[in-house]
């Protein structure tokens, strides 16, 4: 694990996407302090106290659900707690990936430790532990309706607190027996609410959100990049990127996005050479890059918005004020979250939509390039069918694109009479994000090789860096190749984010600056 430089207070501090991220990664240590404690440990105490009293409170001393009238004597209240987690672990699928199930454990103890929850310091230990020694829970993948938070996936993820499921540790799937028997644990007996407690909540809608507003930023900053390349091998115009313009519909989306294009293009000579030709107008997939990008930019700013909002939010039931005042209500329910992933899926759809748009277009021929971007066509198809991969993954994102939130099943007998479907929304989302990295991986290799075209003209020092760059590991295509091989490089480049790293290398270098103010608000800090 990587050494941690800092500590974050669960339950305490403000928990951004940033940073739960880097405390998954272990760049970050999730801590208690003595208020935390001292607050988990009064929470615990007000909920034994409602016990002792007698009167029926949900969950604590009454069955759950549609059983929510039955009342539990105190004896029975803790192994209703054990029961509770054996009954829900219904989930199906693929097992979810570990960062996500870690980030699962990371959220919900930050929401524990706001000590609102009736959790003993026990419980949140154990939890910590699982955290602190990459001791993940395997969770499957489906299940989750999203309205009593997610119960199944929840339940599944803390089976191994009291012996039971399974856990990847050391890079090996174990029964938590097996796990107990390496380590010396053994299993918790979970007191009166303890077991509510840990599967009410939306942290698998809020682990899939957090990972996706990630991997939709690195997408969103290398899409502007990708789609000024392809503006300059393709010789498109930059008046459409015009600060006055953009002044006149100032949406902060498409501002900054245009922004970016104008420093990405800053000292090009590929523009001077074409800034007085006859063409009065590009096609919209380039010269709508800011609307476009930008509207994505904007449904991301909003998931981020919410995001932070659930991440610092305490999302089970009943809530537990004091020892006289619980509240079952209603904050588990994934309706927030799920809105706006299928806003940001639709959001990152469009972002490859407008990607396979330039992609074909570049293929056309005119524009300064050869058609299919190669000379020697007829025994050669160039970059042809690159482009039905392309397509094929934009037409894919399109049937994902219909939103989980619009439909409601209800479940438990009609008490749940209404749920989100945001972990579908979740899953979705990030399935569309990863197909868009892989249509930019495409356009970046047409981009590149439609900028071959433009030399000896140089463009500016960040967009020829990244063409340098991508040269030193796919070399220009002057006959057909395998070019699976190509794309699968590409998509490395695009995950990792490399383009951005060497851009920022290349602006602190020669002291550039973007020419946007909104260039804090659209990180992810």
């Amino acid at each position: 694990m990587p050494q941690t430089s800092a500590n974050f207070q669960l339950g305490k501090d403000y928990l951004s996407a940033a940073k739960a991220l880097q405390m998954v990664r272990g760049q970050l240590e999730g801590t208690l302090s003595k208020s935390t404690r001292k607050a988990i440990r009064e929470s615990a105490d007000h909920v034994e106290k409602i016990v002792d009293r007698g009167a029926p409170v949900y969950g604590i001393n009454t069955g759950f659900g549609p059983l929510c009238t039955t009342k539990i004597s105190r004896e029975a209240t803790r192994i209703l707690q054990t029961n509770i987690l054996q009954s829900h672990s219904v989930g199906v699928g693929t097992p979810i990936a570990d960062d996500l199930a870690k980030l699962m454990l990371v959220l919900k103890a930050h929401a524990l430790a706001k000590g609102y929850s009736g959790i003993r310091p026990s419980t949140m230990e154990r939890i910590l532990w699982h955290i602190e020694n990459n001791a993940i829970p395997v969770v499957p993948s489906q299940g989750s309706v999203g309205a009593s938070g997610d119960l199944a996936p929840l339940s599944h993820l803390f089976l191994p607190l009291i012996g039971l499921g399974k856990v990847n540790f050391n890079g090996t799937t174990l029964p938590t027996e097996t796990l107990f028997r390496k380590t010396g644990l053994a299993p918790l007996e979970l007191g009166p609410k303890e077991g509510l407690a840990l599967i009410n909540g939306t942290q698998f809608i809020a682990a899939h959100a957090t990972l996706a507003l990630e991997k939709l930023h690195n997408c969103l900053r290398q899409a502007d990049v990708i789609g000024a390349m392809m503006l300059e091998g393709l010789q498109g115009s930059i008046r459409p990127f015009s600060k006055k313009l953009h002044d006149l519909r100032p949406f902060v989306g498409n501002q900054h996005v245009a922004g970016r294009i104008r420093t990405l293009l800053k000292g090009s000579e590929i523009l001077e050479n074409h800034i007085n030709c006859e063409r009065v107008q590009d096609p919209y997939s380039l010269r709508c890059i800011p609307q476009v990008h930008g509207a994505s930019r904007n449904a991301w700013l909003h998931l981020k918005e919410l995001l932070e909002i659930e991440l610092n939010s305490v999302t089970d039931n009943p809530v537990i004020l004091d020892s006289d005042t619980a509240i079952s209500g209603g904050n588990f329910h994934g309706q927030p979250m799920a809105l706006a992933l299928d806003y940001a899926a639709l959001a990152a759809a469009e972002l490859g939509n407008v990607s396979d748009r330039r992609i074909y277009l570049a293929l056309e021929g005119g524009h300064g390039v050869p058609q299919l971007l190669m000379q020697d066509t007829g025994i050669n198809s160039g970059y042809m069918m690159l482009q039905y991969t392309s397509a094929a993954l934009v037409s894919e994102n399109k049937s994902l694109c219909f939103p989980a939130s619009a439909d409601s099943i209800p479940t438990s007998l009609g008490q749940e009479d209404h749920v989100s479907m945001g972990s579908i929304s979740g899953r979705k989302a990030l399935q569309i994000i990863e197909n868009v990295e892989k249509i930019l991986a495409i356009e970046l290799l047409t981009a590149a090789q439609a900028f071959e075209y433009r030399k000896p003209l140089k463009s500016g020092v960040l967009l020829d860096s990244v063409h340098h760059f991508l040269r030193t590991k796919v070399p220009f295509a002057a006959e057909d190749r395998v070019f699976s091989d190509d794309i699968e490089i590409a998509i490395d480049v695009i995950q990792s984010g490399a383009i951005i790293t060497l851009i920022e290398t290349v602006m602190r270098e020669k002291n550039i600056v973007w020419d946007t103010p909104f260039s804090n608000q659209f990180e992810l800090l």
